[in-house]
């Protein structure tokens, strides 16, 4: 104990040492996220919706009435104890009950209950009315990723996977060291991308386990279940990016499941759609198109970059409980529907999820590429119409 109070007195003798440690420290120091979480954040985050603002000011009037409440109660009891001590000559009266009382404790926390149950109402109803939305979302949970589909209004039939951007995974694998961005973890891909001043129904549901989808400051947060479908929705006021989670513990891989919003102006919003339905144009694959070796391994790369080495690891060794491809016997199985039905249908019991939501020509440049990569020389094309009539 002695040479540890003589150390950290050493220390302080040393002023520049300390001032040198706390420098390295705020080099690095993260700063409020326009959108998303604050420094020392104590309150709702600031609201772009009207439910979000209503919630708010419900939030600190509940709070205002609770320190209300808590003065009174406990003003009264403090105030009884120390005027009423034994100590000054007072003597417990002896009664067995007050009527008076009695219907005071009784009728003034109902009226309080009265009085915060109306504005809540208003609030919990206003938040369930998705009608007469002017664009219709399905966010669909996956471990680890979101997959929305527009089924109504401008954007009609645009889908994609929104999954966090691969160099913050990296990051994150590698101890978050040196400069990270204040939007650390909560970056994606592919945006969720919406126009301001619109009525938004998001429709959530699950592919695998319960997720939930959760932007405060749209003040929405509603649980995707498999098998059901629930919605919320929101109106965003203000044009911006805007950050949420996934907020239903899913698995190991749940704090990399950001949800990441843009809301756009009108023209901004039919810009990108004109382009998004342009770049499927473009991207829509024959289903009968027979590829060559080449083609699929270079596709497969970026698909398996985007959506497989954040647990096979880029090297194809896995890491922990995740199995290696690198020389993995169903990779080089010579039956190649082992490894479609596999990456089809997930294993262990959603360990490895289901990869459904990939196209087949994404499912077959895949599985190719790790056929041959790596260790792994086998040769072996497996086509779209191969995976097509395993999904069938």
């Amino acid at each position: 104990m002695k040479n540890i109070f003589s150390k950290l007195a050493s220390g302080l003798r040393i002023p520049g040492l300390w001032l040198a440690a706390w420098a390295s420290t705020a080099a690095y120091a993260a700063k409020d996220l326009p959108g998303g979480p604050s420094l020392w954040e104590l309150n709702l985050q600031p609201a772009v919706t009207s439910i979000a603002e209503e919630q708010r000011w419900l939030h600190d009037g509940l709070m205002i009435v609770c320190a209300v409440v808590f003065v009174g109660v406990f003003g009264v009891m403090f105030y009884s104890i120390w005027k009423h001590r034994k100590s000054v000559g007072h003597k417990a009266a002896s009664f067995h009950e007050s009527v008076t009382v009695e219907m005071a404790w009784t009728i003034i926390p109902f009226v309080i209950l009265i009085l915060v149950a109306l504005p809540a109402t208003k609030v919990i109803v206003a938040e369930k009315d998705t009608t007469n939305a002017d664009l219709t979302v399905k966010a669909t949970g996956y471990q680890w990723k979101w997959g929305y589909d527009y089924l109504n209004g401008e954007g009609e039939g645009i889908g994609f996977l929104s999954t966090l951007n691969p160099t913050h995974r990296e990051m994150s694998s590698n101890g978050a060291k040196g400069v990270i961005p204040d939007n650390y973890l909560l970056d994606v891909d592919n945006p969720l991308v919406v126009p301001v001043d619109k009525k938004i129904r998001i429709i959530t549901t699950a592919n695998d386990v319960i997720h939930s989808f959760s932007v405060p400051a749209f003040g929405i947060k509603q649980d995707a279940i498999p098998g059901f479908v629930r919605d919320t929705w929101f109106r965003a006021n203000k044009v911006g990016t805007y950050y949420g989670e996934c907020t239903e513990l899913c698995g190991k891989e749940h704090a990399y499941m950001p949800i990441q919003v843009k809301v756009v102006s009108a023209q901004d919003y039919s810009k990108w759609v004109d382009g998004e339905k342009k770049k499927m144009a473009a991207a829509a694959d024959d289903p009968n198109k027979v590829w060559t070796l080449a083609d699929l391994v270079s596709r497969g790369e970026k698909v398996y970059t985007a959506n497989c080495a954040a647990c096979h690891q880029a090297n194809g060794k896995g890491a922990g409980p995740i199995k290696p491809l690198d020389g993995s016997p169903v990779v080089l199985d010579a039956d190649k529907n082992a490894q479609i039905k596999t990456v089809l249908e997930g294993r262990l019991n959603g360990a490895m999820p289901s990869w459904k939501a990939l196209s087949d020509t994404d499912i077959a440049a895949v599985i190719t590429y790790t056929k041959n990569h790596w260790s792994n020389k086998t040769g072996q094309v497996v086509q779209p119409t191969d995976v097509k009539a395993d999904r069938s």
